[in-house]
């Protein structure tokens, strides 16, 4: 078995296999390696099980980071339209469904089998259920220690992921091996993650599991996200929460508009005009579901349920000012189990943007999920995925002999 290679890739996720593939097309001996028995799964879970595989509305700003420049250079070199034209080659079809997010019209393991025909067809290696116990850099060259003896190689990329759904084979591998090589790491967090709450929220919030409704939502250091809100046993999820979660901080507020583009003090204005006898409850019935209109009118601040025609000015502003106005502090999150990916990760300070190599050591890349660069809901991380992979693939240095 060869175990010498010109760029080992550690980790057979969507980045590490679409690196291993661009690198192998470059003429170089390549191996992708992983710990787990199946590659990506992440990729076979996603989007229902149709993989969400691009955002065809991808920029810079629908990605944080402690430096939101660092995308740039690469998801300006590697576009969604690239990676459909890969999909269309491998005769594979898509939708695009809301807010830009394009599935597959074939299942994800589609979409793998393609990552895994792309490294076969360049003549890269994939092994599987390969234990990594060490990673050394000495005379120009990385030596990883693994189950299966040691591998040298001249480049080492690491693809490992993040911390996000540890059922699946998630750890934190790429921030140890960072650090070990000089690298800072921003604390990880759950990110597109449901927020969950204590108490008498909790208990509020359990008695509307699976009630729905659209809003804006919107965490202290993050952009207006509106889409759906789902009430569940814990908390609250639904896409808009996730969008949220991502920039949430524990102690911190959630500010939620459930009047999202529209004015409850106007609207009660025209329907107390209109339909002076009814009364709020049932104002609030008609744009709520019945279970979250009758939770509405126990909250501080709202009038009591009384007929339109005994509405003050005062009572409007307070029900306008209520519903638009919601603002909630959760207790914490779901954590790592459901968060579909990591926010924070391997400081960008100490890579380059242009091909996500080290500042530090000649020859080492980190890309994907593990650096500090995290997307939108929507398939956005699959973009970012395949962006640096591209980067990282096309700037190794191929005069580095094997």
């Amino acid at each position: 078995m060869q175990q010498r290679f010109h760029t080992l890739v550690l980790g057979a996720g969507a980045a590490g296999l679409f690196c291993g593939a661009r690198a192998a097309g470059r003429g170089l001996s390549v191996c992708v390696l992983d710990h787990s028995a199946k590659p990506a799964e992440k990729v076979r879970i996603s989007g229902g099980g149709r993989c969400n595989f691009t955002n065809v509305d991808t920029k810079a700003a629908n990605f944080h980071s402690e430096n939101p420049h660092f995308a740039k250079s690469a998801l300006a070199r590697y576009t969604p339209w690239d990676f459909c034209d890969l999909m269309a080659k491998h005769g594979l079809s898509w939708q695009e469904k809301t807010l830009g997010q394009l599935f597959c019209d074939q299942r994800s393991t589609a979409v793998i089998q393609l990552l895994l025909d792309e490294l076969d067809s360049a003549g890269g290696e994939l092994r599987l259920s390969t234990e990594v116990s060490g990673v050394q850099h000495r005379d120009g060259r990385f030596v990883v220690e693994t189950s299966a003896g040691e591998i040298e190689a001249d480049n080492l990329i690491v693809a490992t992921g993040g911390l996000s759904i540890p059922k699946i084979g998630a750890s934190g591998f790429a921030y140890e091996l960072a650090r070990q090589f000089g690298h800072e790491v921003i604390p990880p967090r759950p990110a597109l993650v449901p927020l969950t709450f204590t108490g008498a929220a909790k208990d509020n919030f359990a008695e509307l599991s699976g009630v729905s409704c659209p809003i804006d939502a919107q965490a202290r250091r993050g952009p207006e996200f509106h889409e759906a809100m789902l009430f569940t046993h814990r908390g609250l999820s639904g896409p808009a929460i996730l969008q949220a979660s991502s920039y949430w901080r524990e102690t911190e507020s959630v500010g939620i508009d459930l009047a999202p583009g529209w004015s409850v003090r106007d609207e009660l204005k025209t329907a107390k005009a209109d339909t002076p006898k009814i009364n709020l409850s049932t104002w609030l019935a008609r744009h709520y579901p019945a279970r979250l209109a009758d939770y509405m009118l126990t909250w501080p601040g709202m009038p009591a349920d009384k007929q339109l025609a005994n509405l003050s000015g005062a009572d409007m502003e307070a029900a306008d000012q209520a519903l638009k106005h919601w603002s909630i502090k959760p207790a914490g999150t779901e954590g790592w189990r459901t968060a579909e990916v990591t926010a924070g990760g391997i400081d960008t300070n100490g890579l380059s943007s242009q091909t996500m190599e080290s500042k530090h050591v000649k020859g080492l890349y980190f890309i994907g999920e593990c650096v500090d660069v995290t997307g939108w809901l929507g398939g956005y991380n699959f973009q970012w995925a395949w962006a640096s992979a591209a980067a990282a693939a096309s700037a190794i240095d191929a005069d580095r002999a094997a």
